[in-house]
């Protein structure tokens, strides 16, 4: 018989995997701080490598969400970091994505330990004290 239940509408759906990613996550959160950036402030505000930070700024210049100016600091080379709009909005996504999940997770217990929302198993493993009626589709396993 096919499932005949709705697609999911769970707010983990809604992350983007290029802006949730810890280190690209800290990149956009540090501009939307600022109107522009130098790469080595950055840097060092994350406790990257050059390489490291470039890697990802590259990933996120690429998906149009900062963009990258070089220049000159008197006779230094500089390079200068700047959140887009596209970059701002993705960013406000992926909080909101988050706060939706830290409500539905403050919502699922109404004490540290008594789940309230979709039943879901704690039990480590499925001793004889394990009562497969209470399983849901949130907690099935293969029979052993």
């Amino acid at each position: 018989m096919p499932d005949r239940r709705p697609p999911s509408t769970h707010p983990a759906l809604a992350l983007d995997d290029t802006v949730h990613q810890r280190v690209r996550l800290a990149i956009l959160t540090v501009l939307s701080e600022v109107r522009d950036c130098r790469f080595a402030a950055l840097r060092d505000e994350l406790g990257l490598t050059d390489g490291n930070l470039n890697r990802h700024l590259r990933i996120l210049e690429d998906a149009g969400l900062l963009q990258v100016t070089k220049g000159y600091e008197g006779r230094r080379p500089c390079t200068w970091l700047r959140l887009t709009r596209q970059g701002r909005t993705a960013l406000r996504a992926e909080v909101a994505a988050l706060e939706q999940l830290v409500d539905r997770l403050r919502g699922a217990t109404t004490d540290d330990t008594t789940p309230s929302g979709p039943e879901v198993s704690t039990q480590l493993d499925d001793g004889p004290e394990h009562d497969s009626g209470t399983e849901s589709r949130w907690s099935e396993r293969p029979p052993r």
